[in-house]
């Protein structure tokens, strides 16, 4: 089996390869009666899509979605929701010269010695192209959401390039839609945009850090042992194209803390529980508590590159590698949008079991 396909009660199942006709994803499980149509997600796509700006590939790509079924007049109707995505700018003889070889940081050798055979076009199904199908789906469960949670909201945003960080003293919220990084801080998008000119002149890429912070989800949101709110958010994030580290709230910092420092104290308020800090990142024994949930995950350097790499053909002979096409060299500012899409499927998914279970989609337990 592939394992195509996540969520429990909302499951998504993306198909479709970076050189292909096209990509897309299957959405079951989604509730009757949503307003849906195809502008509605086009909206989160028009984030993501490529070619925007000079600091991302120049794959000309309009990311125009088309809804094939599981919506009538304007109406979701329970029925699984087909979504597609045409690939119209692909260019696959920049890949003519690698069929062979195992290009170093890329999924070629291990797809090669899981399967016996790869697609070597833009890494086929590994590439991060795959990640359009998920915003599409994320959009359905923006508009779920919506009309389930409609104080719920999710936001997305860089606080890292490389060793670079934001100066959170400078967080402005309204800055993050201003700049192509998708950053809170306007100096650090001035300054990080001679970062990245300087590593496409000297033919390389740097990673980032990506914060992902929803507000507004009730308290009561996840599960005690096997379907944790935080196990959720860290698989779905971890299954983002090229990232390698995932954390919740203090994250790996609270291996620094002292008890004391990392207990989030709590307060009664005139609206129910109030707590005084965030270490756990609003979840608690895998359980949302009202609080904010503050979600960040590490993304390597694209390791597509045109500076020479030493690697091996299939025939386990050495070769020189240099990689062609057109790539990001900091693969972390796409991945804001599809960080957005993978939270809000997972929370829906998440709100949906606890209807399934409650009887509402919020705390049972009234406290005061």
């Amino acid at each position: 089996m592939s394992f195509n396909t996540f969520g429990h009660l909302f499951r998504v199942t993306t198909w479709g390869e970076s050189h292909g006709p096209a990509l897309g994803a299957t959405v079951d499980g989604c509730p009757p009666g949503v307003a849906l149509d195809a502008g509605m997600i086009q909206t989160w796509l028009d984030k993501r899509k490529p070619g925007q700006n000079r600091h991302t590939t120049q794959r000309r790509e309009p990311d125009e979605v088309e809804i094939l079924s599981g919506v009538y007049d304007g109406q979701t109707t329970g029925t699984p929701i087909q979504l597609m995505i045409r690939n119209v700018d692909q260019r696959s003889k920049d890949y003519g010269n690698i069929a062979d070889t195992f290009r170093p940081g890329h999924a070629d050798i291990t797809y090669y010695q899981k399967y016996g055979l790869r697609d070597p076009r833009g890494g086929g199904r590994s590439s991060a192209r795959e990640t359009a199908a998920r915003v599409a789906a994320g959009g359905v469960a923006r508009a779920v959401l919506g009309q389930l949670l409609p104080d719920l909201h999710i936001l997305g945003y860089m606080v890292q390039m490389g060793p670079h960080h934001i100066d959170r003293a400078r967080f402005d919220m309204d800055e993050i839609a201003r700049n192509p990084f998708w950053v809170p801080d306007a100096q650090a998008a001035e300054d990080w945009a001679k970062v990245l000119d300087t590593m496409r002149s000297d033919r390389n890429s740097v990673g980032a850090t990506i914060e992902v912070v929803a507000k507004g989800l009730p308290a009561g949101i996840g599960a005690p042992i096997y379907a944790k709110l935080d196990t959720e958010l860290a698989a779905a994030m971890m299954s983002i194209n090229a990232v390698k580290g995932v954390e919740i709230g203090a994250g790996m910092d609270a291996a620094a803390l002292t008890g004391v420092d990392n207990a989030d104290e709590i307060d009664m308020g005139a609206e129910g529980p109030e707590y005084r800090s965030n270490k756990a990142g609003g979840i608690l024994g895998g359980i949302s508590t009202g609080q904010d949930v503050v979600v960040r995950f590490a993304v390597k350097p694209t390791s597509s590159i045109t500076t020479p790499r030493e690697s091996i053909l299939r025939d386990g002979s050495p070769n020189s590698v240099v990689t062609k096409g057109r790539h990001d060299p900091c693969v972390g500012i796409r991945a804001v949008p599809v960080a957005e899409a993978m939270m809000a499927c997972v929370l829906l998914d998440q709100v949906l079991m606890q209807r399934a279970q409650t009887g509402v989609a919020g705390p049972v337990g009234v406290i005061g």
